[in-house]
């Protein structure tokens, strides 16, 4: 993983020993990224995710989803 590509990660996801015992969360939250996972598992929408944790922005929720898709893409390729 090169500097840029931390870099694009560390804006949308920390993970700090401190903050929900070193969970991965939304940077500047303590809201775990894998809790956006488990609501589009569920059916449910990006929109419905964001009324539910007004502390994650919008911006943070689709560039997470980006970052995962293109990991996931860069796995399988």
């Amino acid at each position: 993983m090169t500097a840029d590509q931390r870099a694009r990660i560390a804006e949308v996801i920390s993970v700090d020993p401190e903050i929900m015992h070193g969970t991965p969360c939304f940077t500047g939250t303590r809201v775990p990224v894998e809790t956006l996972v488990d609501y589009i598992e569920e059916g449910d929408t990006l929109d419905h995710f964001l009324r539910d944790f007004p502390v994650v922005n919008r911006n943070q929720a689709v560039r997470f989803i980006e970052l995962a898709r293109d990991r996931l893409i860069e796995c399988v390729s």
